[in-house]
């Protein structure tokens, strides 16, 4: 196989659990393609490879219907941080995190990190409005106007308009942070933490909007931030016990001889 055609080995695995149409694949195609998209059930999983620095991370997005659901703790198995995702306009959808997803992360490694995400913000916080990057959209617009000239900046990209201005209207918020931080505690008690010891909830509880950017970004760096000391554990294991790469012991001697015995 050519060098450039294999794939990069992950040096970590991050799970995204949650009922369906929470929007857990639109928060990773925010944070992976820089946009947001409307898309169908996820069927089984999903799999995608980000490279953070130096590092290869793999970020499984799960399917939250229940004739899938046997396949969650197979996701989970090794995982170095699980995100379990509610949408904070259903209340129903935090109530199955503890009563269908918690005991698929069984699996996941002992000292897994886990995160709880309040996605759809945008329905009921004006401040998740706001496009996260207006910072692009003012560079667009910059080079837009020395193209064309001020007489034409109708064919400009606007602004982001201002939690007034939008069409939207707020939907009631069924799930509070509070409601998130106390669910948070409880999947402590379920693992056997001790909350003194652990990351605390403030840190680990996230409302989030995959149609805006809103918090994205900061869910997962933070996320790649504390999974780190994870990451330099595998590889200084890996340079202990170094495993055998089939490919690169191929080599010449992929052909059997005809004398060859069986």
């Amino acid at each position: 196989m050519p060098e450039g055609s294999k794939m990069k080995k992950p040096d970590v695995k991050v799970v995204i659990l949650g009922d369906m149409n929470v929007g857990k694949t639109s928060l990773l195609h925010r944070y992976t393609e820089r946009k947001f998209k409307d898309t169908i059930s996820t069927v089984g999983g999903a799999f995608y490879l980000k490279q953070w620095g130096p590092y290869n991370i793999s970020i499984w997005d799960t399917a939250g219907r229940e004739q899938f659901h046997g396949l969650g703790s197979m996701y989970c198995r090794g995982a170095a941080a699980v995100i379990l995702t509610y949408d904070v306009t259903n209340w129903q959808s935090l109530a199955e995190l503890e009563e269908r997803f918690l005991s698929l992360t069984d699996t996941a490694n002992h000292d897994c990190i886990y995160a709880i995400v309040g996605n759809k913000a945008d329905l009921t916080d004006p401040k998740a409005q706001l496009p996260q990057d207006s910072d692009r959209v003012s560079e667009d617009r910059a080079e837009c106007e020395e193209e064309t000239g001020s007489q034409v900046l109708s064919t400009c990209p606007t602004p982001p308009a201002s939690p007034a201005s939008l069409s939207g209207v707020m939907v009631h918020k069924q799930v509070g942070h509070e409601d998130a931080m106390a669910l948070y505690g409880r999947i402590l008690r379920y693992k056997g933490l001790e909350e003194n010891g652990s990351l605390p909830a403030e840190k680990m509880c996230f409302e989030t909007s995959a149609k805006t950017g809103y918090n994205v970004d900061i869910l997962f760096e933070t996320l790649f931030d504390l999974v780190l000391p994870s990451i330099l554990r595998k590889r200084n294991e890996n340079q202990q016990s170094p495993t055998v790469d089939l490919e690169d012991c191929r080599g010449g001697n992929n052909k059997r001889g005809k004398t060859a015995c069986c």
